[in-house]
Protein backbone atom coordinates (compact mmCIF):
# COMPACT_ATOMS: atom_id res chain seq x y z
CA UNK A 1 0.00 0.00 0.00
CA UNK A 2 1.59 3.29 -1.14
CA UNK A 3 1.21 6.61 0.41
CA UNK A 4 2.40 9.70 -1.13
CA UNK A 5 4.72 11.59 1.04
CA UNK A 6 5.82 15.16 0.26
CA UNK A 7 8.42 16.10 3.37
CA UNK A 8 11.32 17.76 4.49
CA UNK A 9 14.01 15.00 4.39
CA UNK A 10 16.64 16.86 6.94
CA UNK A 11 16.20 16.88 10.64
CA UNK A 12 14.74 20.02 12.01
CA UNK A 13 16.80 22.51 14.14
CA UNK A 14 16.81 22.01 17.51
CA UNK A 15 15.07 24.87 19.45
CA UNK A 16 15.21 25.96 23.03
CA UNK A 17 11.98 26.11 24.05
CA UNK A 18 11.90 22.79 26.62
CA UNK A 19 8.29 22.00 24.74
CA UNK A 20 9.64 22.10 21.52
CA UNK A 21 13.18 20.36 22.26
CA UNK A 22 10.67 17.29 23.94
CA UNK A 23 8.65 17.02 20.64
CA UNK A 24 12.06 16.99 18.62
CA UNK A 25 13.14 14.59 20.85
CA UNK A 26 9.70 12.45 20.38
CA UNK A 27 10.05 12.80 16.65
CA UNK A 28 13.71 11.39 16.50
CA UNK A 29 12.75 7.97 18.72
CA UNK A 30 10.00 7.97 16.50
CA UNK A 31 12.46 7.84 13.78
CA UNK A 32 14.57 5.56 15.42
CA UNK A 33 12.08 3.19 16.04
CA UNK A 34 10.92 3.44 12.14
CA UNK A 35 14.36 2.37 11.13
CA UNK A 36 15.27 -0.55 13.64
CA UNK A 37 11.93 -2.10 14.48
CA UNK A 38 9.74 -5.08 13.31
CA UNK A 39 6.14 -5.17 12.18
CA UNK A 40 4.52 -6.97 15.03
CA UNK A 41 1.93 -6.24 17.29
CA UNK A 42 4.06 -5.12 20.32
CA UNK A 43 5.75 -2.71 17.79
CA UNK A 44 2.90 -1.40 16.16
CA UNK A 45 1.17 -1.01 19.86
CA UNK A 46 4.26 0.83 21.21
CA UNK A 47 4.66 2.87 18.42
CA UNK A 48 0.80 3.77 18.58
CA UNK A 49 1.94 4.78 22.58
CA UNK A 50 4.41 6.99 21.18
CA UNK A 51 2.19 8.88 18.71
CA UNK A 52 -0.49 9.03 21.67
CA UNK A 53 2.35 11.14 23.68
CA UNK A 54 3.75 13.15 20.82
CA UNK A 55 -0.02 14.51 19.92
CA UNK A 56 -0.43 15.60 23.76
CA UNK A 57 2.75 17.57 23.33
CA UNK A 58 1.94 19.20 20.25
CA UNK A 59 -1.03 19.85 21.63
CA UNK A 60 0.86 21.77 24.02
CA UNK A 61 2.73 22.86 21.89
CA UNK A 62 0.36 24.87 19.80
CA UNK A 63 -0.67 26.70 22.87
CA UNK A 64 2.61 28.73 22.60
CA UNK A 65 2.74 32.16 21.61
CA UNK A 66 5.36 31.30 18.48
CA UNK A 67 3.35 28.71 17.37
CA UNK A 68 0.19 30.92 17.62
CA UNK A 69 1.74 33.70 15.26
CA UNK A 70 3.00 31.30 12.98
CA UNK A 71 -0.74 29.76 12.89
CA UNK A 72 -2.27 33.35 12.04
CA UNK A 73 0.40 34.72 9.42
CA UNK A 74 -1.15 35.19 5.82
CA UNK A 75 1.66 33.45 4.04
CA UNK A 76 0.92 30.00 6.16
CA UNK A 77 -2.80 30.13 5.57
CA UNK A 78 -2.49 26.92 3.10
CA UNK A 79 0.10 25.14 5.00
CA UNK A 80 -2.59 25.58 8.07
CA UNK A 81 -5.78 24.09 6.31
CA UNK A 82 -3.58 20.93 5.22
CA UNK A 83 -2.58 20.58 8.31
CA UNK A 84 -6.37 20.82 9.46
CA UNK A 85 -6.99 18.36 6.54
CA UNK A 86 -4.94 16.33 7.44
CA UNK A 87 -6.34 16.05 11.43
CA UNK A 88 -9.43 14.99 10.23
CA UNK A 89 -7.49 13.00 7.48
CA UNK A 90 -5.93 11.00 10.30
CA UNK A 91 -9.01 10.90 12.52
CA UNK A 92 -10.70 9.05 9.48
CA UNK A 93 -7.70 6.13 9.19
CA UNK A 94 -8.25 5.61 13.01
CA UNK A 95 -12.01 5.32 12.70
CA UNK A 96 -11.43 2.88 9.95
CA UNK A 97 -8.71 0.89 12.11
CA UNK A 98 -11.18 0.85 15.13
CA UNK A 99 -14.29 -0.24 12.70
CA UNK A 100 -11.94 -2.80 10.91
CA UNK A 101 -10.93 -4.31 14.28
CA UNK A 102 -14.69 -4.32 15.96
CA UNK A 103 -15.58 -6.29 12.70
CA UNK A 104 -13.08 -8.86 12.43
CA UNK A 105 -13.33 -9.85 16.42
CA UNK A 106 -16.73 -9.84 16.23
CA UNK A 107 -16.18 -13.00 13.68
CA UNK A 108 -13.81 -14.53 15.27
CA UNK A 109 -15.85 -14.70 18.37
CA UNK A 110 -18.28 -16.53 16.44
CA UNK A 111 -15.94 -19.00 15.88
CA UNK A 112 -14.48 -19.69 18.71
CA UNK A 113 -17.82 -20.24 19.57
CA UNK A 114 -18.39 -23.06 17.59
CA UNK A 115 -14.85 -24.48 18.05
CA UNK A 116 -16.03 -24.44 21.98
CA UNK A 117 -18.64 -25.98 21.58
CA UNK A 118 -18.14 -28.43 18.55
CA UNK A 119 -21.01 -27.48 16.76
CA UNK A 120 -22.89 -24.95 14.57
CA UNK A 121 -21.89 -24.13 10.75
CA UNK A 122 -17.91 -23.31 11.41
CA UNK A 123 -17.56 -23.16 7.21
CA UNK A 124 -20.19 -20.97 7.13
CA UNK A 125 -18.82 -18.45 9.85
CA UNK A 126 -15.16 -19.06 8.37
CA UNK A 127 -16.65 -18.26 4.87
CA UNK A 128 -18.10 -15.10 5.92
CA UNK A 129 -15.36 -14.06 7.72
CA UNK A 130 -12.45 -14.39 5.18
CA UNK A 131 -15.22 -12.83 3.22
CA UNK A 132 -15.27 -10.06 5.82
CA UNK A 133 -11.30 -9.95 5.22
CA UNK A 134 -11.46 -9.11 1.79
CA UNK A 135 -13.27 -6.73 1.94
CA UNK A 136 -11.44 -4.77 4.86
CA UNK A 137 -8.58 -5.08 2.89
CA UNK A 138 -10.15 -3.47 -0.22
CA UNK A 139 -10.90 -0.72 2.37
CA UNK A 140 -7.41 -0.28 3.69
CA UNK A 141 -6.36 0.41 -0.27
CA UNK A 142 -8.86 3.00 -1.06
CA UNK A 143 -8.14 4.80 2.37
CA UNK A 144 -4.34 5.45 1.93
CA UNK A 145 -4.44 5.96 -1.90
CA UNK A 146 -4.53 9.75 -2.35
CA UNK A 147 -3.65 10.79 1.40
CA UNK A 148 -0.62 13.41 1.41
CA UNK A 149 1.34 15.04 3.87
CA UNK A 150 1.07 18.84 4.50
CA UNK A 151 4.22 20.51 3.26
CA UNK A 152 5.03 23.82 5.95
CA UNK A 153 7.78 26.20 4.76
CA UNK A 154 7.61 27.59 8.18
CA UNK A 155 10.04 26.36 10.54
CA UNK A 156 7.10 26.33 13.42
CA UNK A 157 4.68 24.69 11.58
CA UNK A 158 7.04 22.21 9.50
CA UNK A 159 7.18 19.58 12.47
CA UNK A 160 3.29 19.36 12.54
CA UNK A 161 4.20 18.30 8.90
CA UNK A 162 6.29 15.55 9.99
CA UNK A 163 4.26 14.75 12.86
CA UNK A 164 1.48 14.08 9.96
CA UNK A 165 3.57 12.33 7.75
CA UNK A 166 4.80 9.59 10.70
CA UNK A 167 1.10 9.11 11.80
CA UNK A 168 0.06 8.61 8.81
CA UNK A 169 2.88 5.86 7.94
CA UNK A 170 2.06 4.15 10.89
CA UNK A 171 -1.52 3.60 9.45
CA UNK A 172 0.35 2.26 6.17
CA UNK A 173 1.81 -0.38 8.52
CA UNK A 174 -0.95 -0.71 10.71
CA UNK A 175 -3.09 -1.31 7.49
CA UNK A 176 -0.55 -3.78 5.81
CA UNK A 177 -0.33 -5.54 8.85
CA UNK A 178 -3.98 -6.63 9.67
CA UNK A 179 -4.31 -7.31 5.90
CA UNK A 180 -1.05 -9.45 5.67
CA UNK A 181 -0.10 -7.99 2.02
CA UNK A 182 3.58 -7.02 1.17
CA UNK A 183 4.72 -4.07 2.87
CA UNK A 184 8.28 -2.11 2.71
CA UNK A 185 9.52 -3.26 6.01
CA UNK A 186 10.77 0.07 7.22
CA UNK A 187 7.70 1.94 7.05
CA UNK A 188 7.64 2.43 3.13
CA UNK A 189 8.28 5.83 1.40
CA UNK A 190 8.82 7.59 4.50
CA UNK A 191 12.10 6.14 4.84
CA UNK A 192 13.23 6.52 1.73
CA UNK A 193 12.03 9.74 2.07
CA UNK A 194 14.18 11.06 5.45
CA UNK A 195 16.95 8.27 5.32
CA UNK A 196 17.17 8.12 1.55
CA UNK A 197 17.45 4.07 2.19
CA UNK A 198 15.66 1.71 -0.25
CA UNK A 199 13.10 -0.27 1.54
CA UNK A 200 12.80 -3.69 1.25
CA UNK A 201 9.31 -5.72 0.18
CA UNK A 202 8.30 -8.56 1.58
CA UNK A 203 5.41 -10.56 2.62
CA UNK A 204 4.03 -10.69 6.22
CA UNK A 205 3.56 -13.60 8.69
CA UNK A 206 1.96 -12.52 11.72
CA UNK A 207 -1.43 -13.75 13.82
CA UNK A 208 -3.82 -12.70 11.18
CA UNK A 209 -1.81 -14.29 8.47
CA UNK A 210 -2.06 -17.46 10.50
CA UNK A 211 -5.52 -17.50 11.12
CA UNK A 212 -6.19 -16.74 7.22
CA UNK A 213 -4.40 -19.82 6.49
CA UNK A 214 -6.17 -21.83 8.81
CA UNK A 215 -9.20 -20.96 7.68
CA UNK A 216 -8.46 -22.16 3.96
CA UNK A 217 -8.41 -25.53 5.85
CA UNK A 218 -10.85 -26.01 8.34
CA UNK A 219 -9.48 -28.80 10.28
CA UNK A 220 -6.27 -26.77 10.88
CA UNK A 221 -7.92 -24.10 12.56
CA UNK A 222 -6.70 -23.91 16.29
CA UNK A 223 -8.42 -22.22 19.19
CA UNK A 224 -4.88 -21.37 20.47
CA UNK A 225 -4.57 -19.00 17.35
CA UNK A 226 -7.84 -17.59 17.23
CA UNK A 227 -7.43 -16.77 20.46
CA UNK A 228 -3.81 -15.11 20.11
CA UNK A 229 -5.80 -13.39 17.40
CA UNK A 230 -8.57 -11.86 19.44
CA UNK A 231 -5.48 -10.85 21.74
CA UNK A 232 -3.58 -9.06 19.27
CA UNK A 233 -6.66 -6.89 17.92
CA UNK A 234 -7.84 -6.36 21.74
CA UNK A 235 -4.20 -4.72 22.03
CA UNK A 236 -4.46 -2.96 18.86
CA UNK A 237 -7.87 -1.24 20.08
CA UNK A 238 -6.60 -0.35 23.17
CA UNK A 239 -3.93 1.66 21.48
CA UNK A 240 -5.87 3.09 18.48
CA UNK A 241 -8.47 4.50 21.54
CA UNK A 242 -5.72 6.04 23.40
CA UNK A 243 -4.61 7.67 20.32
CA UNK A 244 -7.68 9.04 18.82
CA UNK A 245 -8.50 10.76 22.18
CA UNK A 246 -4.98 12.78 21.72
CA UNK A 247 -5.98 13.53 18.09
CA UNK A 248 -9.51 14.53 18.77
CA UNK A 249 -7.72 16.88 21.39
CA UNK A 250 -5.60 18.33 18.88
CA UNK A 251 -7.45 18.67 16.87
CA UNK A 252 -9.97 20.48 18.76
CA UNK A 253 -6.85 23.13 20.05
CA UNK A 254 -6.01 24.18 16.41
CA UNK A 255 -9.34 24.74 16.30
CA UNK A 256 -9.67 27.14 19.16
CA UNK A 257 -6.90 28.94 18.53
CA UNK A 258 -7.71 29.64 14.79
CA UNK A 259 -11.05 30.66 15.80
CA UNK A 260 -9.48 33.58 18.32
Amino acid sequence: MAVSFHIRSNSFPSRSHPQAAHVDEQLARLRSSEQASSSSSSSICQRLENLQELHESLDKLIHRAVTQQALSQEQNKKAVEQLLDGSLRILDLCNISKDALSEMKEGLMEIQSILRRKRGDLSGEVKKYLTTRKSLKKSFQKALKSLKVTQAEDETLAVFGEAEAITIALFDSLFSYMSGSKICSKWSVVSQLMNKKKATCEAQANEFTKVDSECQYEKTLKMEDVQKLESCIQDLEDGLESLSKSLIKYRVSFLNILGH
